[in-house]
């Protein structure tokens, strides 16, 4: 098994993982565990955003309660700091070390990394830990070419459940070129899709919790071998572009509570 190290001044910070989501007590069992990794700057040296942590927490919580019976532990990873930062790909490095954290404390359990924006690129690059089952990415912020010489690489993904979600109104972060890479993700794994939320932004809040509910869905199915919703399936099943376009539903969800 790898092993992530991070080598800096001994002042300097280092990742974290929060405490257990709407755990009270210590947690020292799991039967899956989520990875909340929030979004970040393209280049920053500030601290971690405070407001990108809470913005994480309600997915944490809705997760938490729909797989309480199977063991799910979730927890919000706390990074270095904000930024990207280019070749560094700090926020990845920050998720790797996470993910080999989980299994530290957890053992041998699977993992789902489910992150937002920023948080969603590292989630998709620190894939390749043996323990990751499963990537939910949400708004996926993605480089503006990504046809360039070096493309994001998507070799990691291969054997994952990949799921992403980007609103079409999304000012922030571009839903096509999410669309792209999905493609490129779709050609080596064919359990890949990706859902559109029709009007809604980047923050998701006009359908929040339709989306929050295709998140408990792909998250149970994915890490417990649940039966996934009917959309759900049909989307993991369907070739392009049909499944990487498919529309979220009004209402999703409020049949499965």
């Amino acid at each position: 098994m790898a092993h992530y190290a991070l080598v800096g001044p001994a002042d300097a910070p280092t990742p974290r993982l929060g405490r257990p989501v709407g755990a009270t007590n210590p947690v020292t069992e799991a039967g899956g565990v989520v990875l909340l990794l929030p979004d970040g700057e393209p280049v920053s040296g500030r601290r971690a955003s405070v407001r990108a942590h809470a913005a994480v927490l309600p997915w944490g919580r809705r997760l938490v309660r729909a797989g309480r019976e199977d063991g799910l532990v979730a927890h919000v990873v706390r990074y270095r700091g904000r930024g990207w930062n280019g070749a560094d790909a700090q926020l990845a490095a920050d998720a790797s070390w996470a993910v080999a954290e989980a299994v530290r404390r957890y053992g041998d359990v699977p993992v789902c990394l489910v992150g937002r924006g920023m948080g969603a690129r590292a989630a998709l690059r620190a894939a390749g830990h043996a323990a990751v089952t499963a990537v939910l990415a949400v708004a996926p912020w993605l480089p503006e070419d990504d046809r360039a010489a070096e493309p994001e690489p998507v070799r990691q993904l291969v054997g994952r459940r990949v799921l992403l979600v980007h609103g079409t109104n999304d000012a922030r972060t571009d839903p096509e070129l999410s669309y792209r890479f999905a493609e490129r993700v779709k050609k080596s794994n064919r359990d890949t899709c990706r859902f559109e939320v029709h009007t809604d932004g980047h923050a998701l809040r006009q359908y929040q919790d339709e989306v929050q509910a295709l998140a408990a869905d792909f998250v149970l199915s994915a890490l417990f071998g649940h039966v996934p919703s009917r959309p759900l399936a049909d989307a993991m099943a369907a070739p392009p572009p049909l499944g990487l376009r498919m529309p979220l539903a009004a209402g999703f969800g409020r049949s499965m509570r």
